[in-house]
């Protein structure tokens, strides 16, 4: 079970890498949407350009379809709310509160988890505090490899 949550995990972070460059603002919510699919159908998409563009534009379309009926979230027969919007919306908001200058990276990757998950970084602050930490150290590790990567090309330029 716990694999499954990791492999989760990977595939939202591959995805959102993907998306974040042509959909800056809906990366998140892009991303989140498309992880509701089968692993093997995301895994799929991550090695089928076409696929993916297809899979962002029927999540694109949902979420204009949504905002056309004046509906803000999507409901299960029982009427419970199954949209990250509102979620999204307050983790933003709680993340900005730390100033690191991630604010959309950091919540895109928080919002990856399950919803209970992320209903729990929500009313526990320490959680989401060290969950925060950890995104800010993933992203500033990532920052640091991409800088030591052009630096070491740039070296290799003016060896040439």
């Amino acid at each position: 079970m716990e694999d499954d949550e990791e492999e989760l995990d990977l595939l939202g972070e591959k995805l959102y890498t993907l998306l974040y460059p042509r959909h800056t603002e809906m990366a998140g919510k892009l991303t989140g949407m498309l992880l509701e699919l089968p692993s093997s159908v995301i895994k799929e998409m991550l090695q089928d350009e076409r696929m993916l563009s297809e899979g962002v534009e029927k999540a694109l379309t949902a979420l204009r379809q949504l905002a056309e009926t004046g509906k803000t979230e999507p409901y299960v027969e029982d009427g419970t709310s199954i949209s990250t919007d509102s979620q999204g919306d307050q983790l933003y908001e709680l993340v900005d509160v730390y100033n690191t200058g991630y604010t959309e990276q950091i919540t895109g990757m928080l919002l990856e988890q399950k919803k209970e998950d992320v209903q729990k970084l929500l009313s526990d602050p320490s959680l989401l505090e060290e969950k925060v930490t950890i995104a800010l150290k993933s992203l500033e590790e990532q920052k640091q490899m991409e800088s030591e990567a052009s630096d070491s090309s740039e070296s290799d330029v003016k060896e040439r």
